[in-house]
């Protein structure tokens, strides 16, 4: 049942996530199925909340609460050591093994069903606090998961800068999918970033034609920086964990961070067209990590914090300051 279990999840890892799979084979087996062990409880929480969002039903919202409201339950009762199904045996197994609190794993559930409810963010610090529900709670429980040979004190500020690099990954899943959101009434753009370029918040939702607009294309430039300077504050954070698990988190960052590049490929248009990167991109980036020797960057004081001052047209490294 264990194998069976472990399968399970390492297919729903597979379906979903190009650029985790190959990177997870870095990994040592046993961390590896524990990476795969945790993107799945997680994907299945967030497909129940996309159901939602794609459902015509009225009372879909009300029906994946409960759903969710439920999971909740099955990971109470894995949290004291009582699982049942794949996903939560294998998340006990992980619980038990890597000492993952059950503090975020249910912050994570929290930060999803955020998107049973109309979406709108009216400020980048309550954007932030949304990517920090839904990602960089994943990037803690990677954490726990990859290890942090130095001791609790190096531990804690790993966590900072992976709940950093959480809510950069987050970021740029939101810069490359405003299209596909728009399309399910969804906007997760700041109303004050869009107000400082010019832009509202409807026609995001409903103009087509926006990213042809002279006010788009310096609001995503705006955004991308956004996300390549949280991209470059949790960079330190890596040389944090064990050599074993560096490739692996490296590659996650580096291909995801690569998403921004293509986005401005395609002009920044990524409500007509989804960014993405091709085999031969992904390949590329996965040997180069392989292959080269990480260059090690000083891990400076408790780890990075993100200041919220108000949107500026401003050059990304004035977004992000360290502790």
């Amino acid at each position: 049942m264990l194998r069976a279990d472990a399968l399970h999840c390492e297919r729903i890892v597979r379906a979903h996530a190009r650029t985790f799979t190959l990177a997870s084979f870095f990994l040592p087996p046993p961390k590896r199925r524990a990476a795969f062990a945790l993107y799945a409880f997680c994907r299945v929480a967030d497909d129940m909340v996309d159901a939602a969002a794609t459902s015509d039903d009225a009372g879909a919202a009300g029906h994946v609460a409960r759903q969710l409201a439920e999971y909740g339950r099955q990971l109470s009762a894995a949290v004291a050591g009582r699982p049942s199904g794949p996903v939560f045996r294998e998340l006990a197994w992980v619980i038990e093994r890597y000492g993952v609190p059950e503090r975020v794993l249910f912050e994570l559930l929290d930060g999803v069903a955020r998107d049973l409810h109309p979406v709108r963010y009216e400020t980048w610090p309550q954007l932030a606090r949304y990517c920090e529900g839904v990602a960089s709670t994943v990037g803690e429980m990677c954490t726990y998961v990859f290890g942090v040979p130095a001791g609790p004190e190096a531990r804690m500020r790993a966590l900072r800068y992976a709940r950093t690099l959480g809510v950069a990954m987050q970021l740029t899943n939101i810069l490359r999918d405003v299209g596909e959101d728009a399309r399910r009434g969804r906007c997760y753009l700041p109303d004050e970033d869009l107000a400082t370029f010019g832009v509202e918040r409807d026609e995001v939702l409903h103009n087509p034609t926006l990213s042809r607009d002279e006010r788009w294309r310096p609001l995503m430039a705006f955004e991308v920086g956004r996300a390549r300077a949280l991209y470059e504050a949790a960079s330190p954070g890596i040389d944090l964990l064990a050599p074993d698990s560096q490739r692996c988190a490296n590659a996650c960052a580096s291909g995801y961070a690569a998403i921004l590049g293509a986005i401005e490929q395609n002009g920044y248009d990524s409500l007509s067209t989804r960014a993405s990167l091709g085999n031969w991109a992904r390949a590329t980036i996965l040997w180069d990590i392989w292959r080269a020797r990480r260059r090690a960057r000083a891990a400076t004081g408790d780890g990075p914090y993100i200041e919220w001052d108000r949107v500026a047209k401003a050059g990304a490294d004035k977004l992000v300051k360290w502790a």
